[in-house]
C-alpha cells in the first residue's frame, strides 16, 4: 500500500466529520490546497469518487461511505497510537470526554474532579450527563461509567463503586400528614415523585425487591422532573414519595430531613465500572484520568 494512504485517508476523515475542506484545513492545520489535493490522490487511488460535490456541500457516494465506514475505526486507532507514543514524551495536555449519569457524578466525579484539574492543569475534562447508554466510539468519548450491566462486553471495565439501593423516601412534614406505609399495598395511598430520562424520554418505572423478586409497583403521581437535585427538592417540599440512591442522601446537609419508607423493599443496583474500548492506545491525558479514578477507587474515597 502506498505509504501515503494514511495522510489521504485522515484528510478524507477529517472533510467528512467537519463537512467541508475548508473545516478539515482548519482541523489538521493544513492549507486548504493541501486537503484538496490529498482528497484527488485518494480517489485517483481508489479509481471512483468519494463525494458528489455541489455549490454548497459535499456528499459521500456509495463508495465514499464504504470507505469511511470501513477505515474509521482503523484511522480512530492509528491516530491514537501516534499520539499516545508522542505523549510519552509529554506532561498530559488536551481534551478527555467522558459520559457519567447523575448518580455518577454525584458518587464519584463531584468530590474529586476539581483535584483531578489541579494536578493536570495542562488537560480539559469535559463531562456530559447521560443517564441513557451511550456508545463512547460513536459519540467520541474517551471513557464512560456506567452500572455494571451497562457496560458492552467490547469494553474494558474496571470497578469504582460497589452496588448501592435506590431509596424511597418522603420529608418528615409529608409524614406529619400521611400514614407512613407498612406494606407495598399501602404505596397506592401515596403520590410518587417520579424521575423522566432525558435520552429515552420514559419515566423511571417504581421498581421494589420482595423476596429477591422484582416487584412493579403503580401509584398516582404528583411531579415529574428529568434531574436529581429537583426530585430531591419536591421530596423536601412534601410533594409526595420519591427516589434518590441511598448515598446521595447522605452527601445532603439536611438527611435528617428525607424519612426511608419500606427499607426492606429497597432495589439494589449494580457496582459502577469506569469502561473504555479495549485493544486502544491511550494518550496520556485519558490514561491520567484512568488512573486517578482508579486511585480514588482503591483508596475509598
Amino acid at each position: 500500500m502506498n505509504s501515503s494512504i494514511f495522510g489521504y485517508l485522515t484528510a478524507f476523515h477529517s472533510i467528512v466529520e467537519e463537512g467541508s475542506i475548508a473545516g478539515a484545513s482548519r482541523k489538521l492545520e493544513i492549507a486548504p490546497p493541501s486537503i484538496s489535493q490529498s482528497l484527488k490522490l485518494l480517489e485517483q487511488h481508489i479509481g471512483l469518487p468519494l463525494f458528489n460535490r455541489t455549490t454548497r456541500r459535499m456528499e459521500l457516494t456509495e463508495a465514499g461511505v464504504h470507505l469511511y465506514e470501513s477505515t474509521k475505526d482503523i484511522i480512530k486507532s492509528l491516530s491514537s497510537a501516534v499520539e499516545s507514543t508522542q505523549d510519552l514524551k509529554n506532561t498530559p495536555s488536551g481534551v478527555v470526554r467522558m459520559t457519567i449519569p447523575r448518580v455518577a457524578y454525584w458518587l464519584i466525579l463531584k468530590p474529586h474532579f476539581a483535584e483531578f484539574c489541579r494536578r493536570y492543569p495542562n488537560v480539559q475534562l469535559e463531562i456530559a450527563i447521560d443517564d441513557g447508554t451511550v456508545d463512547i466510539l460513536k459519540e467520541n468519548f474517551d471513557v464512560g461509567i456506567r452500572f455494571g450491566d451497562k457496560v458492552a462486553e467490547n469494553m474494558v471495565a474496571k470497578k469504582l463503586l460497589n452496588p448501592i439501593r435506590l431509596g424511597v423516601y418522603g420529608s418528615s412534614d409529608y409524614f406529619t400528614q400521611h400514614k407512613m406505609p407498612k406494606k407495598l399495598s399501602d404505596l397506592h395511598d401515596h403520590r410518587l415523585i417520579n424521575f423522566r430520562f432525558t435520552t429515552s424520554n420514559r419515566l423511571f418505572p417504581l421498581t421494589l425487591s420482595e423476596k429477591g423478586q422484582d416487584v412493579s409497583v403503580e401509584m398516582p403521581t404528583s411531579f415529574v422532573a428529568n434531574n436529581l437535585e429537583v426530585v430531591m427538592d419536591a421530596i423536601r417540599e412534601g410533594l409526595g414519595i420519591g427516589r434518590v440512591f441511598e448515598p446521595v442522601v447522605a452527601q445532603q446537609a439536611d438527611k435528617e430531613n428525607f424519612v426511608p419508607v419500606l427499607e426492606k423493599y429497597w432495589k439494589s443496583f449494580p457496582p459502577m465500572y469506569l469502561y473504555y474500548l479495549q485493544h486502544n492506545q491511550k494518550p496520556a491525558r485519558v490514561r491520567a484520568l484512568i488512573d486517578f479514578l482508579l486511585e480514588k477507587a482503591e483508596l475509598g474515597l
